[in-house]
């Protein structure tokens, strides 16, 4: 008795194989069209899409090189000092410097020095032969340099810091890679000139940032603990005190003659000669899947519906 209902099990599976066989045969022609219809609207569109390139730059963390051993009894004066004797270590730099980097406050600063709203919101290709940007003109009027574009308030025709920031995150990246410590910016747009030019800026900006961060710290320190010896006569106290300068002293100088202060340069970003996207075959090949499923459903819901 089991086997035969295997066997009408297997009989009735080789019946629903040939039926759809039987469907998909006669519904080649709807297959076939609407195939080509979606793989040569796939190749009109990803034609239509312009080159985006891609400039990198590797950079290696820059050790703390100042040589400094802080006691365990100075260490605790200096906590208590609320000063800062560099004992942020290479890694706590390199996370603040990266998070700074991402942050809106310096991409919107960034932003602003180096005038980015048109090439990042305005601009939507990049001719070669002339080496300038494809502007829309929907957006940004070249000829009168006015910003047209149609927006509902609160925005306005000109894209606001905060628009542009939105933009400019879409095109950047830094990441750090956990194993070798090595940090990758890369910064994505059509013209590859741009992009690397964006690239050698921010890790100048990024420098420059952070070195002068640590050098105002380290001269109010400098000043605070100058009052501090003012105020003392304890030849101890004096003495820590006296070291506290010496450490921050160090690194006011480290800050005025090192221009890499947090990232160095170990592999500089080029200009592009290759896109980076898109990938106008995988469009095609996944629009032509894509139409091929979607007919062969269409013939097979059509077929049963219509034997039912």
């Amino acid at each position: 008795m089991t086997e035969q209902l295997q066997q009408q099990q297997l009989a009735d599976d080789e019946i629903d194989l040939r039926e759809l066989f039987k469907a998909i045969w006669q519904g080649k022609w709807l297959i076939m069209a609407t195939t080509v219809l979606f793989s040569v609207a796939a190749v009109f569109y990803a034609l239509s899409l312009p080159n985006i390139y891609k400039s990198e730059v590797t950079l290696a963390p820059v050790a703390d090189d100042s040589g400094l051993k802080i006691p365990g009894q100075l260490g605790g004066l200096a906590a208590l000092a609320g000063v800062n004797l560099g004992g942020m270590g290479g890694g706590d730099k390199t996370g603040l410097a990266i998070e700074l980097l991402k942050s809106r406050d310096f991409i919107t600063r960034f932003i602003e020095q180096n005038d980015l709203y048109i090439p990042i919101m305005a601009a939507e290709g990049w001719d070669r032969g002339s080496d300038k940007l494809v502007l829309d003109k929907k957006i940004y009027d070249e000829a009168t340099q006015q910003w047209v574009r149609k927006v509902k308030a609160p925005f306005q025709p000109k894209p606001s810091n905060l628009e542009t920031f939105e933009d400019f995150k879409k095109l950047f990246s830094v990441n750090q890679d956990k194993t070798s410590g090595m940090v990758k910016l890369s910064v994505e747009h059509y013209s590859p000139y741009l992009a690397k030019a964006w690239v050698d800026k921010l890790v100048k900006a990024i420098n420059e940032e952070m070195r002068e961060r640590e050098l105002t710290e380290a001269e109010k320190s400098i000043a605070y603990l100058n009052s501090q010896i003012a105020q003392t006569n304890i030849a101890d106290v004096r003495t820590m005190l006296f070291s506290l300068i010496e450490e921050q002293t160090k690194t006011v100088m480290l800050a005025n003659v090192r221009d890499e202060y947090v990232f160095k340069t170990i592999d500089p970003a080029v200009v592009a000669e290759k896109k980076a996207k898109p990938s106008r075959a995988l469009i095609v090949v996944l629009a032509f899947m894509l139409g091929s499923l979607l007919s062969m459903m269409i013939v097979l819901v059509r077929y049963f519906s219509n034997k039912k």
